[in-house]
């Protein structure tokens, strides 16, 4: 589980799964560097490597702790992501499977996760399979999901902070809906719940506007809401989650 490697660079690593090839920082960032680099950015790294057993696994390096007050202050994004993975498994979401986790006194941190066989991020779906996208009975079955899915967390008070589509994964076949890449999730008191409903909802029909009817965003919010006529505090929370972004771009 956790622990403790070097005296000077005080690195802790976590690798509950006992997977091969994982088993400390220097072999899994090995690993990385012989996979397939798919992003690169000041913040962080992604990339996609094959497991002893031709499993295909995800490893995300962060370069540090996080911007502005992370740095200093509260945990890191590397080990929020990992929680926040684990949140979501105990309400019962989907979301890859959890593999090993690291972070060292500099700051630096890296997650690994499993890659989910079958599925694709919306964002890509959406730009790559419009067919599929624009299929009622998909939309009903994953609109659904998502549905439920974000009602789950906003019922345990927790904000995922960036329900974008590309940080949902669908699998092709089952429909099922998967949610991923969350460091900046967190708990939030009653006080700022209504706020983290809004913004979440607003990150989803961001991109949903684009390609969904009005109808249908609609319906996603009652199925969302458990409602199936909208009432006055409904309008006006729509209406906050249609003016959120404006002025912030």
């Amino acid at each position: 589980m956790g622990r403790r490697t070097g005296a000077r660079t005080r690195v802790r690593w976590e690798n509950p799964s006992g997977i091969d090839g994982f088993g400390s920082w220097s072999a899994t960032v090995a690993l990385a560097r012989d996979g397939e680099l798919l992003s690169n950015s000041g913040l962080n790294s992604l990339a996609r490597v094959q497991g002893p057993r031709d499993e295909t696994y995800y490893v995300k390096e962060y370069r540090c702790r996080g911007r502005h007050l992370r740095r200093y202050l509260g945990r890191s994004r590397a080990r929020a992501e990992w929680e926040n993975l684990h949140v979501f498994r105990r309400l019962g979401l989907n979301t890859a499977r959890p593999v090993a986790f690291g972070e060292d006194k500099d700051g630096r941190g890296i997650v690994v996760t499993q890659a989910v066989h079958g599925a694709v991020d919306l964002a890509t779906l959406a730009r790559e399979a419009p067919l599929v996208l624009n299929d009622p009975a998909f939309q009903i079955a994953v609109g659904g999901r998502l549905a439920d899915a974000t009602a789950t967390l906003h019922e345990s008070r927790f904000a995922h902070g960036d329900l974008k589509w590309r940080n949902i994964l669908v699998h092709a076949e089952s429909r099922e809906v998967f949610l991923i890449d969350c460091p900046q999730g967190r708990m939030v008191p009653r006080v700022l719940l209504e706020r983290a409903r809004v913004k979440d909802l607003a990150c989803l029909d961001k991109v949903a506007r684009r390609y969904l009817s009005r109808t249908r965003r609609l319906w996603f919010y009652k199925k969302y809401a458990g409602i199936r006529r909208l009432s006055a505090p409904d309008k006006k929370r729509i209406g906050r989650i249609l003016r959120f972004f404006e002025g912030r771009e």
